[in-house]
């Protein structure tokens, strides 16, 4: 585990299972549709049950960058935000990175609307929608960085990265080396 102490919250990065995170909220890789898919999305639906599945029929979907709010379901976390993020390929790099930024801005923003104090994301749109890991990282944690500096009363206390494999903890924990002055806590 990687750890680092903003202003008012800790960063942290682990290895492991998103399902089964002790944070008030968890953030899925969702589609634009809501109603389930691969990856992060399914194992976050079959882990959390119908309940979620039931509830995400009732949003009305969700557009790329933006982020909506269900109930956890099974899951240990309360509430399960989902997320869309880019498919890289078809939006281009700069377009890919406002967008990534904007689905981890937006999954913040919708935390601090509901008083939740700890979320754990995953790495968005790094499995099927291609983004390349080395390049999703600094963006994702950039923009979590941002957020959280600009808004320390928003009461959010720890955002985790919960990563998939040891290939991208370790694009995420050289990304964030670079980006943060204090040093990373191993």
């Amino acid at each position: 585990m990687a750890k680092v102490q903003l202003k008012a919250a800790v960063l942290e990065l682990v290895e492991g299972d998103i399902t089964v995170q002790d944070t008030e909220a968890i953030v899925n890789a969702a589609n634009n549709s809501l109603l389930g898919g691969g990856g992060v999305d399914g194992a976050i639906h079959r882990a959390g049950g119908p309940e979620i599945l039931a509830e995400c029929r009732t949003l009305g979907g969700c557009a790329t960058g933006d982020a909506k709010i269900t109930t956890g379901g099974w899951l240990q976390a309360r509430y399960v935000i989902h997320t869309v993020g880019p498919i890289y390929w078809q939006v281009g790099v700069r377009r890919a990175a406002e967008l990534l930024a904007s689905a981890h801005r937006r999954s913040l923003e919708v935390a601090a609307e509901h008083g939740v104090q700890s979320v754990a994301f995953p790495a968005i749109s790094t499995g099927a929608y291609g983004y390349p890991m080395d390049q999703a990282a600094p963006v994702a944690l950039q923009a979590v960085i941002d957020y959280l500096d600009a808004h320390e009363a928003a009461g959010i206390r720890l955002v985790r990265f919960v990563l998939r494999g040891r290939q991208a903890y370790e694009a995420f924990a050289r990304a964030l080396s670079r980006l943060v002055e204090a040093p990373v806590q191993a």
